[in-house]
């Protein structure tokens, strides 16, 4: 996609997606007409429509602007050391150690952490079919 009045493509400038279960986050560093960079933070979760029978992507997104960078990354860095102190040290899932297949719960509340999900599938897609 170009810009009006100009040959500079606006395309994204830097990209990273994080898989999280069944959600996957993109981080993706745009450019305004001025040539003003942008973060977008966009949640993409599969959901499944009743009614018609197919699946779709529910997304939410989030703009944050150059004159808020420090201001966002000092209230996350703070908030995430709030979970640290509330919580303990945070492990990481693949660190954990694997649950007695006896002891696993479909119903559970922590069952995403012991369900096994399929990141590489044929589609790309989590096999997970659970709600979070």
């Amino acid at each position: 996609m170009e810009e009006f009045g100009t040959d500079t493509p606006r395309d994204d400038i830097y990209s990273k997606s994080v898989r999280a279960g069944k959600r996957t986050y993109f981080f993706d560093v745009k450019s305004t007409r001025s040539n003003e960079l942008y973060l977008t933070i966009t949640e993409s979760k599969r959901r499944f429509n009743q009614q018609t029978g197919k699946f779709f992507y529910e997304k939410h997104k989030l703009f944050l602007y150059r004159e808020d960078f420090d201001k966002f990354k000092e209230a996350l860095t703070e908030t995430f050391a709030a979970i640290g102190e509330l919580q303990g040290e945070i492990i990481p899932r693949e660190e954990l150690p694997p649950l007695p297949a006896e002891n696993k719960s479909t119903d559970s509340a922590a069952d995403g952490i012991d369900k096994q999900i399929d990141t590489d599938s044929a589609d790309g897609e989590d096999t997970d079919t659970t709600d979070d």
